[in-house]
């Protein structure tokens, strides 16, 4: 009960912070320069620059009823209280913000770059507490469901991509559409960074004669486990021995120079690997983000 707790304040704790910087790349960077760079918020961005009817974030509200209900019915009730919560933290920050705080730049660039970072940020921590912060975000969460191979920044570089595309055709000025795009490429950029990051690793294949040595000092030095994998060498028949370790990014260049201090002669594959379960890695009941 104690450890469901603790785990339940990190979340929240996460949420909000998240939704903080998601509403202040909104309202501080985006919004007043007029660069919709996806999502609800973007749409919300194109109507109060046609409109000045409602301020953005309950523009935000509105749009998320319809997507909360489909949310609700794919991917259950357990998404509702967190994302709701999620939702009135950041629609009511960006009113807030929108009201209270000036914009803190009007060169477009510097306003694409500034908000992208904050929004993708945010969104990334708003995952990582177990929620949405609506609008796209359950989108994307349904199109997971079918698209598992698609990482979530690629969707959301389609979606948000089409959205900047259309800002281009409201406000008829086609470089802020450009600079939305990029806003675009940067939260995409930033969102995996903070969703896969810290589970970026390497696999590496290892063929040496002195690999019993090579994968001793990889346990000893860099707490770096092994497998062994029997093969057949095709030109001269000859049975392989072929070790192979899943290691962080960061390990990468101490175990190459283990290798090298070992057998310079030594066949080494390097391979990315997004995603790794299992101790060391990823937990496998860890919701896939």
């Amino acid at each position: 009960m104690k450890k469901n707790l603790t785990q339940t304040i990190k979340n929240y704790g996460l949420i909000t912070i998240g939704c903080l910087l998601f509403a202040a790349g909104v309202s501080l960077f985006l919004d007043p320069n007029e660069l919709a760079s996806g999502g609800v918020s973007g749409i919300a961005i194109i109507l109060g620059g046609i409109t000045d009817i409602l301020p953005t974030g309950t523009w935000v509200i509105l749009f998320n009823i319809p997507i909360m209900i489909a949310g609700v019915w794919k991917l259950g009730a357990k998404i509702l209280v967190p994302t709701f919560y999620a939702i009135a933290i950041s629609s009511l920050s960006m009113n807030l913000f929108e009201e209270y705080v000036s914009p803190l730049t009007n060169n477009p660039l510097l306003a694409c770059v500034g908000g992208g970072v904050l929004v993708a940020a945010g969104i990334g921590l708003v995952f990582r507490g177990g929620a949405t912060t609506g609008g796209s975000d359950i989108i994307v969460k349904l199109l997971r469901l079918k698209f598992r191979h698609i990482s979530t920044g690629a969707i959301f570089l389609f979606t948000d991509g089409l959205i900047c595309l259309i800002s281009g055709f409201v406000f008829g000025d086609i470089d802020k559409a450009l600079f939305a795009g990029i806003g675009v490429f940067i939260q995409m950029s930033v969102l995996n960074m903070v969703l896969y990051g810290s589970d970026e690793a390497r696999m590496v294949y290892i063929i040496s004669e002195r690999d019993d040595i090579i994968a001793k000092r990889l346990l000893k030095e860099l707490d770096v486990g092994a497998t062994y994998l029997y093969g057949n060498g095709v030109y001269t028949g000859n049975d392989k021995k072929v070790l192979m370790c899943a290691l962080r990014m960061r390990l990468l260049p101490q175990a190459r120079e283990v290798i090298r201090q070992e057998d310079s002669d030594a066949f080494v594959i390097v391979t990315k690997a997004t995603n790794v379960f299992g101790e060391g890695f990823k937990s496998h009941a860890e919701d896939d983000l």
